[in-house]
């Protein structure tokens, strides 16, 4: 068997500026995972570090196994591309125990305009990706259009309630981690659906605030343990799509991100009779503009093109980042 580590950082550099780009990456990521209807794939995705996150997660394999065992430590890491999935861990941590509590109160008391800024977030991520498929034909349209039917499916299911189990936790936290890296499927709504969202953000609420229980924490790590189990799972058969079936991966992809968007949208608020209640038991109820009394509509607007235009400009930032840092590399090469 080859243990030769393949040198995947060779085109991505490190240095301090790149870790502290993926930081900040990682950081929106996780702001993204904590709102039901949000992916932070999409995000992944908008900020062009998409392709790079999956193949080093797929490279948890027998590979880096022998090598950790040979004691080749430095050798892991470069296979494994740990600098990067460090800096990116450690953004999205931050991102999702920082932003927990502030996103429960903007979900419970700002729906309309949060669900406003996050539909302009994604309208415009559906442009960033579509214009990256190099070319349409039927079977790309056909697949979009399955995979925007599966997310509407996904979407529309009931969300359920009740104190989880461990196992129950496993298996709901193995399928949300998958949907978290998969841009227009939400993590944090499929957590919603399986009924352990507000369990789980509560439990890193009150970690962040130094409330740490004994089960708690066993939950966490059953949590944790999930996710590791639902990204080694998936991220293989992921990678091997971008790598053979790009286009035809990415019009999916998109498909997924269209189907999600009618999770989102603004017009909308808790029943009379479940208004009260703590946000898992509501029952929201869906307007239109003619019959909507809520927020103002010019306001509602206005949020979501101001969020489309700052993923415009951040792509093209990003974009141009991305250039600079490729000539800058090409120089040093040939120096």
């Amino acid at each position: 068997m080859n243990t030769t580590p393949e040198n995947h950082s060779a085109d991505h550099p490190a240095s301090i500026r790149s870790d502290l780009i993926n930081v900040v990456r990682g950081f929106c990521m996780g702001a993204a995972d904590t709102v039901p209807g949000v992916s932070g794939g999409t995000v992944a995705l908008i900020m062009g570090h998409y392709t790079r996150l999956i193949r080093a997660i797929s490279r948890v394999d027998s590979t880096l196994v022998s090598l950790i065992k040979k004691g080749q430590w430095a050798d892991a890491a470069r296979h494994l591309d740990a600098r990067f999935l460090a800096a990116l861990g450690l953004g999205i941590g931050c991102g999702i125990v920082l932003l927990a509590n502030a996103m429960h109160f903007l979900l419970d008391v700002y729906l309309p305009e949060t669900f406003a800024v996050f539909l302009g977030l994604l309208a415009a991520s559906l442009w960033v990706v579509v214009k990256s498929i190099d070319q349409w034909n039927l079977n790309r349209v056909l697949t979009l259009l399955a995979a925007a039917g599966f997310a509407v499916v996904i979407s529309s299911l009931p969300t359920s309630s009740g104190e989880p189990s461990l196992p129950y936790l496993f298996m709901a936290s193995s399928i949300a981690i998958c949907a978290m890296i998969l841009p227009g499927i939400s993590g944090a709504f499929v957590l919603l659906v399986f009924g352990v969202y507000h369990p789980i953000t509560g439990i890193i609420k009150d970690a962040a605030k130094l409330n740490f229980s004994s089960e708690g924490f066993l939950q966490l790590t059953v949590v944790a343990l999930g996710c590791g189990f639902g990204l080694l799972a998936f991220s293989r058969l992921l990678r091997y799509l971008l790598e053979h079936r790009p286009s035809a991966t990415l019009a999916g992809l998109t498909g997924l991100m269209l189907g999600s968007a009618f999770k989102l949208w603004p017009l909308q608020q808790a029943t009379a009779a479940t208004a009260s209640l703590k946000p898992k038991f509501r029952v929201m109820e869906t307007f239109s503009p003619s019959t909507w009394e809520g927020t103002s509509l010019t306001t509602l607007i206005v949020l979501a093109v101001a969020a489309a235009i700052f993923v415009v400009i951040a792509e093209t930032l990003s974009q141009r980042l991305s250039e600079r840092q490729q000539t800058s590399d090409g120089q040093a090469k040939k120096r």
